[in-house]
């Protein structure tokens, strides 16, 4: 044990037991239990990895040979499913390459879209009564600009930095990479081995395929990589009896997993990528519906992945509501003009071979709705759900789609957001909602969320206050903007089946420009999809002396002289439940990270040996006491801790990869009168040689950092090995 004053962290031969790590791949019969020190250990002993003769065969739908469905929903620190093939099944039919041109300029309607619960929309009445007067604010566009994050641009490069296969024989791949479902990152353990250490595998060409992952029929046969796979191959092992997905190589370090499914009774190709968290970047789906009589894989989504790559590769990350837009041609059409990329929330996803958490679903907007996507993306997000009877949104694609929004025209958000140059957009405040009832609306902001208030505050002029909303889960329904004729319109969508108690706004404004002769103690209306809040001036002053000191505070509504006819809005500082990092689940031992804060990390240095980087990609804070003011320091603490194990972790790279061991969980945990940390993969302990080396480097990082940090603290790092590529 350690204390504050500096006594000696406690040692690998101080306090011993007998557990079964994570053992590494051996010829051998599987090992005796190894000796681990305490200090590493804080749950049961866990088995092995599965012995060969328990080696059980199913395919990439979880299918077991005898028709049976496997059971692959958890991997814990206690268990391993085992597996030897892993991806798609090969027909016995000859290899070609179609060089016929297979596009099509089909357009296509609306299908019958319908996620989940049906929804239904309602027209609001006066929807846009006070739009007139709010062209008058006196907002200054100056002091309320923020500059626009989370779009990027599809650059021509992507087009024309690929390069051809070598050849096209299969290449025998590692018989021994047991993984658990197409989703599995160790499913790239072995791929390296067998394709060019290139960004891009994508031919130059527009019909030839990117390498193809497959495997046999057959139990105890080898898995192979393929070299240009043919379309009419590819349609044959889609559109087979059990409609297995294929797996594409697109790099080392990234794969694609695609599959015909009947989703919502149509026809679509599904995509869900598997590498994209070694960079930190979540993965990615797209449901794109298919065109009449489509045979050919459409390319350009494997495109869209490769610049997701390389963007990745930047530090340049896309989150929930950002955006990537083209810059030329996508699908064979000029109109498509790039994709919003969203968190599912109530859609409908069974079925469906989903990547590991946390993932993003892809949604191919037109050139039109680029602007809304870039300043207003929640616009258009709900927009999307109201036009295809979903809610929130619909996860699907459609190519040839007429656009939901028109020329920019009249709205309020002229005076909020930069719709021509995209320079500024509106404050948004994660976690923050608006909740409308009859005769009450209130905003709830999360206490934590104390510091991104004040910089609304701050940048904002004397008379105006707007900040942008998040999609609540908690409302039943939710505003949107309609527009008709250049006009816009208010709409309210939501779920059939739940009465609508509370409706969801996308954002309020503030306008203390109200004079009391006017009559009025407060006006409040909805504008478009969101709260105008009007007030006088001694109300705003109020209104920022509250929101400075963290209060709660009520605003009355309605004429002087009208008692009965009162209207409320409250805002309120609440105390919010963390919603993030859902379905993400520790590589230490096992256990659920929903809930606990994180962060990125960004590393200076990479760590590379034998052309194999090992690169720490995040950090999660398991928060007690402590709030979110605390994390600065955590942070750079974690960073010192990265640094110290990628260190140590470097002269194992090989060995750690070809031992299926390429994601790796490091938990430290120090008070005043203990420090201990734990290192596993998949829920199982690293073996121990690697521990050592982790023992050594880790005690004088954390000796010298404690002083510095706020205790208890207890963070878990996450570190993947990934391929060097040019």
């Amino acid at each position: 044990m350690m204390s504050p004053t500096g006594s000696s962290l406690k040692s690998n031969s101080d306090e011993y037991a007998t557990v079964q790590p994570l053992q590494e791949t051996q010829a051998s019969s599987i090992p005796s239990p190894t000796v681990l020190p305490v200090s590493a250990l804080k749950h049961p002993s866990v088995e092995g990895l599965c012995s060969k003769e328990q080696k059980r065969v199913w395919f990439a739908d979880g299918i077991l040979p005898n028709g049976e469905v496997a059971d692959t929903t958890k991997l814990s620190s206690g268990s391993k499913r085992c597996s030897e093939d892993f991806s798609t099944v090969l027909p016995d039919v000859p290899v070609t390459v179609n060089t016929g041109n297979h596009t099509h300029s089909t357009t296509v309607g609306n299908p019958n879209n319908e996620i989940g619960d049906i929804t239904r929309n309602e027209i609001i009445q006066s929807p846009i009564s006070h739009v007139s007067s709010v062209e008058k604010l006196p907002i200054n566009i100056g002091t309320e600009g923020l500059p626009i994050s989370g779009s990027f641009i599809l650059d021509d490069d992507v087009f024309a930095e690929i390069e051809g296969p070598s050849n096209p024989t299969g290449v025998i791949l590692n018989s021994n990479l047991a993984v658990a479902s197409i989703s599995d990152y160790r499913l790239l353990c072995a791929v390296d081995k067998y394709v060019r250490n290139k960004i891009s595998l994508l031919p130059d060409d527009e019909d030839s395929l990117p390498p193809l992952l497959v495997a046999s029929r057959e139990e105890g046969s080898v898995s192979v990589v393929q070299e240009q796979p043919s379309h009419e191959q590819i349609m044959l092992l889609l559109e087979g009896e059990e409609f297995h997905p294929v797996t594409f190589v697109l790099n080392a370090n990234l794969l694609v997993n695609v599959k015909l499914v009947l989703y919502s009774s149509d026809k679509y190709w599904y995509f869900s990528t598997n590498g994209l968290h070694g960079l930190g970047q979540a993965e990615i789906i797209i449901l794109l519906l298919c065109l009449p009589n489509e045979d050919t894989v459409p390319k350009d989504i494997f495109k869209l992945f490769i610049t997701m790559y390389k963007n990745a590769l930047k530090g340049k990350y896309i989150e929930n509501l950002d955006n990537i837009t083209f810059t030329e041609s996508f699908l064979n059409s000029k109109d498509h003009g790039g994709f919003l990329f969203i968190t599912p929330t109530f859609q409908k996803l069974d079925d469906l071979p989903l990547p590991s958490s946390p993932f993003l679903c892809g949604i191919l907007i037109q050139k039109l709705e680029i602007p809304w996507a870039k300043v207003f993306p929640m616009r258009l997000m709900l927009r999307l759900g109201a036009e295809y009877k979903a809610y929130p949104v619909p996860l699907t694609s459609i190519r040839g789609r007429k656009p939901l929004f028109g020329e920019i025209g009249h709205t309020i958000m002229n005076l909020l957001v930069d719709l021509r140059n995209y320079q500024y957009t509106l404050h948004n405040i994660d976690q923050l909602l608006i909740h409308m009832e009859m005769g009450k609306s209130c905003i709830k902001i999360p206490r934590k969320k104390y510091s991104d208030v004040m910089k609304v505050i701050n940048s904002s002029n004397e008379h105006v206050i707007s900040i942008g909303a998040s999609f609540s889960t908690e409302a039943d329904s939710h505003l949107v903007c309609v527009q008709n004729d250049g006009v816009y319109q208010t709409q309210a969508n939501s779920a059939t089946g739940h009465p609508r108690k509370v409706t969801g706004a996308s954002f309020v404004v503030f306008n203390g420009a109200l004079k009391t002769s006017s009559g009025f103690l407060a006006k409040s209306s909805i504008v478009e999809d969101g709260l105008m809040v009007q007030i006088t001036p001694e109300t705003m002053d109020a209104l920022r002396l509250a929101l400075r000191e963290q209060k709660d505070f009520k605003i009355t509504c309605g004429k002087v002289d009208a008692v009965d006819l009162r209207e409320y809005v409250d805002i309120c500082w609440v105390d919010s439940e963390e919603k993030v990092n859902k379905g993400v689940i520790s590589s230490v031992d096992g256990i659920s990270l929903q809930g606990f804060p994180s962060e990125k990390i960004k590393l200076e240095t990479d760590f590379e040996t034998d052309e194999k980087i090992v690169k720490c990609t995040e950090v999660f804070y398991f928060l007690k006491d402590q709030d979110l003011s605390t994390l600065p320091t955590c942070y750079q603490f974690a960073k010192e801790i990265a640094m110290a194990c990628s260190a140590a972790l470097c002269p194992h790279l090989k060995t750690l990869k070809s031992n299926r061991m390429n994601k790796i969980g490091l938990r430290v945990s120090i008070d005043t009168d203990m420090v201990e940390f734990q290192a596993g993969c998949e829920g199982q302990l690293l073996p121990q040689h690697y521990l050592n080396d982790l023992d050594s480097a880790l005690i004088p990082v954390i000796h010298g950092g404690t002083s510095n940090s706020s205790l208890p603290l207890e963070i878990e790092l996450v570190f993947f090995i990934i391929e060097n590529l040019f």
